[in-house]
C-alpha cells in the first residue's frame, strides 16, 4: 500500500502501475530518446552514473547531518537509516545551505560528465546548469500534507525562462518504491501542455492537488513508479506530472534524492534560478 499527504493510492492495475526504462538498444540514439521523451514525458535512465559515486555523496550527506537527529545515532552514514524523534531544525539548515548546497562535492555530483556531458549530446550544444539545485530528505514514518511532494509540473515554477527547461532527478542510493521515489502522472504532459496553450493565464506557481488518487480518477491515468538503484536517473519535461509518495522503507533508510534542471545555454533562462536553493529564495 502506497500512500502520499494522508491519502491512499488505488493499486488496482488501471490506477498504479510501472515505468519502463529506456532499453540499452536505443540508448545511444538521440532520435529514439526524443521520440520517446515526447511520447512518455520523461526518460528512465538506468545506471546513468557510477553507483559508488551516488553512494560517496549519500556517505557524505549524512556525515554532515549526523548531529541533526536525522539519522539513527551511530549508524553507518552511508546506509542512512533514519531516527525517531525530534530533529534539530537549526543545524539541518546550517549544514545544507552554509556547507552542502554550495560545496564542492555537490557541484562535482551535479556537473558531472555523465550528467552535463549527457545534456550536451542530447541537447545538441552547449547547456546551462541552473544554479538553483533541491536536495531532499525524507524520513521513515513521516507523513501528512508537505511531506511527500504534491502533484504538479515544474513549468509553473520556471514562467522567466524557457519552456524546454529539462529536469534531471536522482536518487542519492538505492530508492525502491517504498521509500517514495518520484512518481509520474501517465499521460499527464499532453494535457498540462493543452491546458497551458488554452489559458490565457497561466496556472500559478503552486502545486496541482495532493490527492494523488483523486487526479488519477480525474485523468482516467495511472502513477507510475519504480525501483530506483544507486546510478539511475529520471530526465523529464517540464510539463510533466509528478509527485512522491510517503518514505514506508522497511529497512528504516532515508530517502534522499536532488532535482536538477539543465537547459540549452543559447535560450531565455529564468534568472530567479540562478542563485544557491534557499527556504528563503521565494521559489
Amino acid at each position: 500500500m502506497f500512500t502520499s499527504n494522508g491519502y491512499t493510492l488505488d493499486d488496482s492495475p488501471s490506477r498504479l502501475g510501472w515505468m519502463e526504462p529506456v532499453p540499452d538498444a536505443i540508448r545511444t540514439d538521440k532520435d529514439a530518446l526524443w521520440e520517446r521523451l515526447r511520447r512518455d514525458g520523461y526518460l528512465y535512465l538506468p545506471q546513468q552514473l557510477d553507483p559508488q559515486i551516488v553512494r560517496d555523496f549519500r556517505e557524505y550527506y549524512f556525515t554532515a547531518m549526523s548531529d541533526t537527529g536525522i539519522v539513527a545515532p551511530g549508524s553507518d552514514p552511508a546506509v542512512g537509516v533514519g531516527a525517531q524523534g525530534e530533529i534539530d531544525r537549526a543545524k539541518i539548515r546550517s549544514a545544507l545551505f552554509d556547507h552542502i548546497v554550495p560545496g564542492e562535492q555537490y557541484a562535482a555530483l551535479t556537473g558531472h560528465p555523465d550528467i552535463r556531458g549527457w545534456f550536451e549530446w542530447f541537447l545538441g550544444e552547449d547547456v546551462h546548469l541552473h544554479k538553483r539545485k533541491i536536495i531532499r530528505h525524507i524520513r521513515p514514518g513521516e507523513s501528512g500534507i508537505g511531506t511527500a511532494t504534491q502533484a504538479h509540473y515544474d513549468l509553473v515554477y520556471l514562467r522567466e525562462g524557457s519552456e524546454r527547461v529539462l529536469s534531471m532527478w536522482i536518487p542519492l542510493g538505492d530508492c525502491p518504491a517504498e521509500q517514495g521515489g518520484l512518481a509520474y502522472l501517465e499521460g499527464s504532459h499532453h494535457w498540462a501542455l493543452a491546458d497551458e496553450r488554452a489559458r490565457g493565464d497561466k496556472h500559478p506557481a503552486a502545486s496541482i492537488t495532493a490527492d494523488l488518487p483523486g487526479l488519477a480518477d480525474a485523468h482516467d491515468a495511472r502513477w507510475l513508479m519504480a525501483n530506483y538503484r544507486a546510478g539511475d536517473v529520471m530526465v523529464h519535461s517540464s510539463y510533466v506530472v509528478h509527485a512522491s509518495t510517503d518514505n514506508v522503507d522497511p529497512l528504516d533508510r532515508v530517502r534522499l534524492s536532488t532535482d536538477i534542471r539543465y537547459q540549452r545555454a543559447s535560450e531565455p533562462i529564468d534568472w530567479r534560478w540562478q542563485e544557491h536553493w534557499h527556504l528563503d529564495d521565494g521559489l
